[in-house]
């Protein structure tokens, strides 16, 4: 992830554009008004004809927030940036830090978490490929106590936070020297595995044994966890160090092959493992999405016709990350650039950088979401004015081609970034949001779930959700509609999400109480979506009071 110090383009007066939302075009709805229902109705299973959709086209309020929209924020393990907040600490006040950042997420409206649990060719989980992380107990290689990505994905899914593992392929550690790392591991046992640089160790991409472990020792992770999502940062080559060259010539004269450029072999060699993780993930879960968070520049335009009009540091050229192809060639499923510039900025303008990658992605099937700087809230210029995060939230949604936006990082939201977050959660999170569904990875929608009972409770209420036929839900997203017009609701009005109250994640069985936010004359209907977040029809109406 890149970090406030690199070489970060000057500030300068923002230029306006236009903003606005979206107004997009939705299927789905109810084929009929549906017809009042007592309090303790009789499952909707058992009503002649029932509830169903039919194909309708409703076009969006322009007032209202996307019904489907990631929202994330990255939380990140290496140097205790996140969590854990320093090295040492018990498993208990791990796990309590962990909790208050998810429980942080779900009150400020997001959806999703992309959680560091690779930093440094170790592991947030018992791995038999690499050491423990150091980052949990300030030793490479001693137990925790207890199993960090177990508990973290499962106290996500608690709280039906989608859970991305992020990984770094390729960083071995924070310093240059391999007599420091525990003894066994990966990079001392094969010391031309790897080299010093900028005064850290890195596994040498070029290798192709490093290639095929490197993914073998992530696969782990994806075969014995349920995760949501694969997700990479900006690092597979090294950022570039003042004077210093990336000590690989030897590499490139034992594997360079028919390459005459040693820049195009840096690329083939990251092309080869986004490529080849991507294959592995999909072949061993299909439903698991691989994604990427590249350096928010590809190229300019100065270098390359299909460059961005920008006037910064150039990924491909100094990383090696030819992140346009990695999207062209259907290899990713999310692609998320670090776009961590202001509006109006003439090196690197946000509003030009958005609707860059826009393109890149039309067509492809691949999600974009935009990594926004909170870190940077607070500082000069623009960033002295909280509002910022929110403008570029604004600008995105005017562009269908953006699914949605990732923080970086938890610690910023509720440091130097709070005023901002407050103004995102008060103005445009306030009500949830489904994630958006990804083409091309399967599941379907469960069957209709049935309301079978309803009673004011602690000052919410509480539900009790019989799964329909089929697929158990993974979870289930609830709707009220005010008073008993509610039971009669128009087609379009299950795609606001205004109607939307939260959503809580499905019991194993095929019966699950839901104790929901609300109060007073409403009417309650009940969705049911599966992990990839397809979604049914609505349930039978049940009415409070």
């Amino acid at each position: 992830m890149a970090r406030p110090n690199r070489n970060q383009p000057a500030p300068a007066a923002a230029t306006a554009r236009g903003r606005g939302r979206r107004a997009v075009l939705v299927s789905g709805a109810l084929a009929a008004a549906l017809t009042a229902s007592p309090l303790h109705a009789p499952p909707a299973a058992a009503e002649p004809g029932g509830y169903r959709r039919e194909a309708a086209e409703c076009e969006a309020d322009p007032l209202a927030p996307p019904k489907r929209e990631m929202r994330a924020e990255w939380i990140a393990s290496v140097v205790n940036i996140d969590w854990p907040s320093e090295r040492g600490l018990t498993a208990d006040e791990q796990r309590a830090e962990l909790v208050d950042l998810y429980d942080e997420a779900r009150a400020n409206g997001l959806n999703a978490v992309f959680v560091q649990i690779r930093p440094t060719a170790d592991a947030f989980w018992p791995s038999p490929h690499e050491p423990w992380s150091e980052w949990l107990t300030g030793q490479q290689g001693r137990d925790p106590g207890y199993d960090p990505l177990e508990f973290a994905v499962e106290e996500a899914h608690a709280r039906n936070l989608e859970f991305h593992g992020w990984f770094n392929p390729y960083r071995v550690a924070m310093h240059d020297d391999p007599g420091r790392l525990v003894e066994g591991h990966p990079a001392r046992r094969n010391p031309d595995w790897a080299f010093a640089y900028g005064g850290r160790l890195y596994y040498d991409p070029g290798v192709p044994e490093v290639r095929a472990f490197v993914i073998e020792a992530m696969m782990h992770a994806v075969e014995n966890y349920d995760l949501d999502g694969v997700h990479f940062d900006d690092y597979f080559y090294p950022y570039p160090s003042s004077g210093q060259a990336i000590p690989d010539r030897d590499t490139f004269a034992r594997y360079g092959g028919a390459f005459d450029d040693i820049g195009d072999w840096r690329r083939d060699n990251v092309n080869r493992l986004v490529r080849e993780m991507s294959a592995a993930v999909h072949a061993q879960k299909p439903h698991v999405r691989f994604g990427i968070s590249p350096f928010g520049i590809w190229r300019n335009a100065s270098s390359d016709p299909n460059g961005s009009d920008t006037r910064g540091f150039q990924s491909y050229d100094s990383i090696y990350a030819d992140s346009r192809r990695w999207v062209r060639e259907g290899w990713l499923d999310y692609v998320n650039p670090q776009v961590y510039w202001e509006i109006g900025l003439p090196v690197a303008d946000y509003a030009v950088l958005v609707p860059w990658w826009e393109e890149v992605t039309a067509g492809t099937g691949t999600h974009l979401y935009i990594g926004q700087a909170a870190y940077k809230v607070g500082n000069d210029g623009a960033w002295s004015e909280p509002r910022e995060l929110a403008r570029h939230v604004e600008m995105d949604r005017a562009r269908p081609g953006v699914h949605g936006e990732v923080y970086f990082s938890a610690t910023s939201l509720r440091t130097n970034a709070a005023d901002a977050m407050a103004i995102l959660a008060r103005e445009h999170y306030a009500h949830p949001a489904l994630v958006p569904v990804t083409p091309d990875r399967g599941g379907a929608a469960p069957g209709r779930p049935v309301v079978v009972g309803a009673e004011a409770a602690d000052g919410g209420v509480r539900l009790t959700v019989r799964a329909g036929q089929g697929l158990v839900p993974a979870y289930y997203a609830v709707y009220a509609f005010e008073g008993h017009d509610g039971l009669r609701p128009t087609p379009c009005r299950f795609e606001d999400p205004r109607s939307l109250v939260t959503t809580v994640r499905a019991s194993d069985g095929r019966e699950t109480v839901l104790t929901v936010p609300g109060g007073g004359a409403h009417t309650y209907f009940v969705t049911a979506l599966d992990r990839l977040h397809h979604e049914s029809d609505p349930s039978n109406p049940r009415r409070l009071p």
